[in-house]
C-alpha cells in the first residue's frame, strides 16, 4: 500500500477533525462576513514541512494560513492567551498551539516546533510578536522563523494582509512564493546571519504589500493607533 493510500484509509485524528471544521467555517461563513480577495501564489502545499508567516492585525489572521494547506497548523501563540481563559484558552488547546512567552525565551516551544516540522508538519508564526494596531509598516520582527527554517529545511510561506480585516468590507491577501535559505543548510549559522535572514523575510513581506498598493488604488487610513 502506497503512502497516499495509507493516508486515505487512516481515520482522521482529533486535530485533523478540528481543522476540517475550521475549513468549513472559513468556506461557509468567514468569507461571507469578512470577504477577501487572494493574490499571488495560490499553490497548495500538502507534502512538505511548512512555516507560514504573516503580518498580524487581529485574532482572525489565523484564518489565512488555512488557504495554504489542508493539513492541521500549529500556531505559535503567546502564553497569555491560554492563561486568560475563555474562548482563546479553548482555541489554543483544541488547535494544539505551541505556547511561547512574549520574550521568546521558551526553549520548549522551539523544541516542539522543530519536532513538528521534522515530522513533516506545519507551523504558523506571526513574526511581529503582537498585533499591529496601525496601518504603519510591519513592526520589528522577532527571531525564530528563519532559524527554524534553516534547521529543518522547511520552506517559509509569507502571507500579507494589505488592510485590516473588517466586517462586510473586502480586504486583500497576498500569498508569496516559498522562501528558503538553502545557502545555510547543514551549516553553523551566526547570530548576524540569522538577523540578516529575518531582515530578508521582513523586506519580502513589506515589498509584497507596497507593490500591491502601487498597482491598486486602495485608500489607506492614517496610521493612528
Amino acid at each position: 500500500m502506497s503512502k497516499k493510500e495509507k493516508k486515505i484509509t487512516q481515520k482522521p485524528t482529533k486535530l485533523e477533525k478540528v481543522f476540517k471544521k475550521l475549513h468549513f467555517f472559513e468556506r461557509r461563513f468567514y468569507r461571507i462576513i469578512c470577504p477577501y480577495e487572494l493574490h499571488g501564489n495560490l499553490s497548495k502545499y500538502e507534502d512538505t514541512p511548512l512555516i507560514c508567516i504573516g503580518n498580524h492585525y487581529s485574532y482572525m489572521d489565523v484564518v489565512f494560513p488555512l488557504l495554504v494547506t489542508d493539513r492541521p497548523i500549529h500556531f505559535i501563540a503567546k502564553q497569555e492567551l491560554s492563561d486568560d481563559g475563555g474562548f482563546m484558552k479553548w482555541f489554543v488547546k483544541k488547535c494544539e498551539c505551541i505556547m511561547v512567552k512574549r520574550d521568546g525565551s521558551d526553549v520548549q516551544a522551539i523544541k516542539d516546533s522543530m519536532r513538528i516540522l521534522k515530522a513533516g508538519g506545519v507551523i504558523n508564526i506571526f513574526p511581529e510578536g503582537t498585533r499591529n494596531h496601525s496601518y504603519a509598516e510591519l513592526l520589528p520582527f522577532h527571531s525564530g522563523a528563519a532559524a527554524l527554517s534553516i534547521k529543518t529545511q522547511a520552506p517559509i510561506i509569507p502571507i500579507v494582509k494589505v488592510t485590516k480585516i473588517k466586517l462586510f468590507k473586502k480586504t486583500h491577501v497576498i500569498i508569496g512564493d516559498p522562501i528558503e535559505f538553502r545557502q545555510y543548510y547543514g551549516k553553523k549559522v551566526t547570530k548576524e546571519q540569522l538577523e540578516e535572514c529575518d531582515n530578508v523575510l521582513r523586506e519580502a513581506m513589506t515589498n509584497m504589500r507596497l507593490a500591491f498598493l502601487d498597482r491598486h488604488p486602495i485608500k489607506i487610513k492614517s496610521d493612528k493607533v
